[in-house]
């Protein structure tokens, strides 16, 4: 049987769960405020990429420090999702996610107001910060309000749906508000959307549901993100400062040392952070993996297509945010298909599937430019997106298949965790591998637009390597 074992020193719940009436009346209104809280905090990854040239016009920051803007981001909020999840299960999911919302609505106003680029670092820091609290705490409320497995399904596929919906539609909005508003409004958006959450969902969800006993693995939280940080910093800085370059083998050995050091501790602690004997579960531990290789896929993708459209097509913000209609309305329309493919194909083929739909897309993407704008953009964009949403929301479902509810807040949080590092990773690897091919083909003799068009297909392919990879790890790691 999938299930996951509590953890010894958890004591047992002791607040009531919600009401069954209040789940059957409310929690489907509950439901589409809390995918709004998390569309927001996936959108936030992705929707200043189109407003990177104006910031770093506005702030004076060089293309190195604007891709610390995304990074500033998502760093700490993977690497504090698993802290976060389980402060949610301590302290109670509601609480956590409202105390959540509101830092997260007064990092973005911060953000907006910023008047350099330290600033806006520091803010987005603290941005990523608040949606770790979150993002885990807002998936552990929908577990509770869908306890019958059909219903939670249908919430869960809404759920993967919203997550990357945020990925695609960041692009959109980003262009739309950079254009029409300049780019503080890519963060003045999360403020007013906030406030109707903070009010809203109070009144939706009238309880709460905590372990009491449960310590909090402070030093295993430290080790990992400090870890994470260490790795990033080094992938990111090492196709410009050289992979020999003290500062770059000395944050790789920092990296290495630091995230060996959580492994003891997590195994040492009587509290640990991340219980090994959770992945036992192997539904768990596939969806995670794969929400890893999809995070940095899709990270990488949209910050890649956000640049692409805009130095080597000469589009737009506007124009480059509109663009992306089409992968956006493929993605939230095949949503609705997955539930009925699932019960055909098995949530295992589903995402398989999906996921070699994802990679054949971008393969025709980065090689269909010279067949013209329909057939080698807007059509590879429709398929990108339907592989996209099929996989997010298929990859969440099976992460969280089989989890005791004592358990939700850390499924969810690492379920959150692998998408956002991988997120990171992904970008400082792809990334770097364009900055290069770029370097090189520069020094070539190409012209600007050829050289950045070269890298970015290196960029694209590694984004359908990512993908065929994800796809292997469905079909090899397969529950007991």
């Amino acid at each position: 049987m999938n299930t996951t074992p509590q953890a010894a020193t958890a004591a047992p719940s002791t607040t009531a769960p919600i009401p069954t009436q209040a789940r059957s009346r409310h929690r489907w209104w509950a439901l589409a405020v809390l995918a709004l809280a998390q569309f927001l905090v996936v959108l936030d990854a992705s929707i200043v990429n189109i407003a990177l040239p104006s910031v770093g016009t506005a702030l004076g920051l060089d293309t190195s420090a604007l891709a610390w803007v995304v990074t500033a981001y998502v760093l700490p909020f993977g690497g504090l999702l698993l802290l976060g999840g389980r402060l949610a299960d301590r302290f109670g999911h509601r609480r956590v996610f409202l105390i959540g919302v509101a830092g997260f609505a007064a990092a973005s106003l911060a953000a907006g107001l910023s008047v350099d680029g330290t600033m806006l670092l520091a803010a987005r820091a603290v941005q990523g910060a608040f949606a770790a609290l979150l993002a885990p705490a807002s998936l552990a409320l929908l577990t509770q309000l869908f306890p019958d497995a059909a219903a939670r399904g249908k919430a869960l596929g809404l759920w993967g749906a919203v997550a990357g919906m945020g990925s695609a539609a960041g692009v959109l909005l980003g262009g739309v508000l950079t254009a029409s508003f300049g780019w503080p409004a890519v963060f003045f958006v999360n403020v007013p959307v906030g406030i109707i959450v903070l009010i809203v969902i109070p009144l939706l969800v009238t309880r709460d549901r905590l372990t009491r006993g449960l310590r909090m693995d402070t030093a295993g939280a430290a080790t990992v993100t400090l870890g994470l940080a260490a790795a990033v910093a080094a992938l990111s800085e090492g196709g410009t400062l050289g992979w020999t370059n003290p500062i770059v083998l000395g944050l790789a050995v920092a990296a290495v040392a630091l995230l060996a050091g959580f492994v003891v501790i997590e195994r040492r602690t009587a509290s640990p952070l991340v219980p090994f004997s959770f992945f036992r579960n192997r539904d768990a531990l596939a969806g995670d993996l794969v929400m890893l290789v999809v995070g940095g896929a899709t990270v990488a993708l949209f910050f890649a297509l956000s640049v692409y459209l805009q130095e080597v097509l000469h589009l737009g913000a506007l124009s480059a945010g509109l663009s992306q209609v089409p992968l956006a309305i493929a993605l939230v329309g095949i949503a609705g298909a997955v539930p009925a493919i699932v019960s055909r194909a098995g949530l295992r083929g589903t995402l398989t599937g999906a996921l070699v739909v994802l990679a054949a897309g971008v393969v025709w993407f980065a090689l269909g430019g010279s067949t013209g704008f329909v057939a080698g953009f807007v059509l590879p964009s429709v398929v990108i997106g339907l592989g996209l949403g099929a996989t997010f929301v298929t990859a969440t479902q099976l992460a969280v298949r089989g989890v005791d509810e004592e358990e939700s807040g850390l499924a969810s949080g690492l379920v959150n965790t692998a998408q956002q590092i991988g997120g990171a990773l992904g970008l400082a690897v792809l990334g770097g591998i364009a900055s290069a091919q770029t370097a090189a083909m520069l020094a070539a003799g190409s012209d600007r637009t050829a050289a950045t068009s070269g890298g970015f297909l290196l960029l694209f392919l590694g984004v359908a390597v990512l993908a065929v990879i994800g796809a292997g790890v469905t079909a090899l790691v397969r529950s007991r």
